[in-house]
């Protein structure tokens, strides 16, 4: 009894004190809320996995950073706490978030401090409402949590509740995101666009190498033109379901897609995996070898002229729920085996 006192009572010190970085760990599963820094810490046996964060600089609710059972960070640092040697592009992609590029007419997926005042108005915003459930557990942690998504004018389009599942053991971490969207006043339209729905942006030993020149943080924190790419540590491989690799796996569609490299001799995978209940099964996937891992299930024809196009429309009060599973592996990578009885298990859910 003292020995379980003693553990929450670090992981909650812990929470308190702010946590940043991933850091060290046993099994039980402990969600903490700290309104006064608007995040929600998911530790695993006192070591950090990841946060719910909703702070006012940000456009959407996200969860960052995203650890393995190591305490190794798999996310890229930038905006929010910019790393030597990072990319500095794409300032809307922090940790794991869930938005899509066309709801009527607005941009929810490229919205950003970076956007002018004068261009917000085309552009919308997913702001968190409240803490609905953050439960702690021996097995599993759950936090269900709602936001409005919402247009520059501050009118709310969509009511959106979302359920995490946290679980996994030993060198295996899991996610599962159930998002029910549900429209208010208006008839809400999600017109077929690639910007969505789920994704993560990596760090950067899972990129794909590349020699174009590109915009990086030197070890000071400044903006450096790197004319000529160092690939050093950069060893990203994507693949998919019917197994293309690389960047054959974007605009195809598929059940699950993971992404695996060594970041400082760990061998670890990312994985995310469709459910069959979604709407646009199996969803295509948007992810690029500059570390953009997105999975979207609101795009088809901008990923295949050939098909029709794929349009989702809510009349006021109708609801649609999204269901994904997020899987951080450890000391090895995921075999396709393995991730299609994840999908297995997920399906009979």
């Amino acid at each position: 009894m003292k020995t379980v006192t003693f553990l929450r009572m670090t992981a909650l010190g812990m929470a308190l004190a702010g946590l940043s970085a991933c850091g060290q760990s046993s099994q039980d599963i402990s969600v903490l809320p700290d309104d006064a820094r608007k995040k929600v810490d998911v530790l695993y046996g006192g070591r950090l996995f990841t946060s719910y964060i909703y702070p006012d600089d940000l456009e959407k609710p996200v969860l960052y950073p995203l650890c393995t059972a190591k305490g190794t960070v798999v996310t890229r640092g930038f905006p929010r706490d910019p790393r030597p040697n990072e990319r500095i592009d794409h300032p809307h992609h922090v940790g794991l978030w869930f938005n899509f590029g066309d709801v009527n007419g607005l941009d929810f997926w490229n919205n950003s401090y970076a956007v002018p005042a004068n261009e917000k108005p085309g552009y919308g915003s997913i702001r968190h409402r409240g803490i609905l459930l953050a439960q702690s557990g021996k097995k599993e942690g759950r936090l269900t949590v709602a936001a409005d998504w919402m247009n520059n004018d501050g009118k709310t389009l969509l009511r959106d509740e979302t359920q995490y599942v946290f679980s996994g053991e030993g060198d295996r971490r899991i996610i599962e995101r159930i998002t029910t969207l549900t429209a208010q006043q208006d008839t809400v339209v999600f017109t077929d666009n690639k910007e969505g729905l789920i994704a993560i942006r990596v760090d950067r030993a899972f990129e794909e190498p590349s020699e174009k020149p590109e915009l990086f943080l030197d070890a000071g924190g400044n903006e450096t033109a790197v004319p000529v790419m160092n690939n050093e540590g950069v060893n990203g491989v994507y693949r998919n379901s019917e197994g293309l690799e690389k960047g054959d796996v974007w605009g195809r569609p598929t059940r699950w897609v993971s992404l695996s490299a060594e970041k400082d001799g760990e061998a670890i995978s990312l994985a995310i995996l469709d459910h069959r209940d979604n709407f646009g099964y199996p969803a295509y996937s948007h992810a690029r070898g500059y570390g953009l891992f997105s999975t979207n299930n609101l795009g088809r024809q901008v990923f295949d002229s050939a098909a029709s196009p794929l349009v989702l429309t809510l009349a006021p009060g109708a609801s649609v729920t999204f269901k994904h599973l997020i899987v951080v592996q450890t000391n090895g990578y995921l075999t396709d085996a393995e991730l299609n009885r994840l999908a297995e298990d997920f399906y009979n859910r």
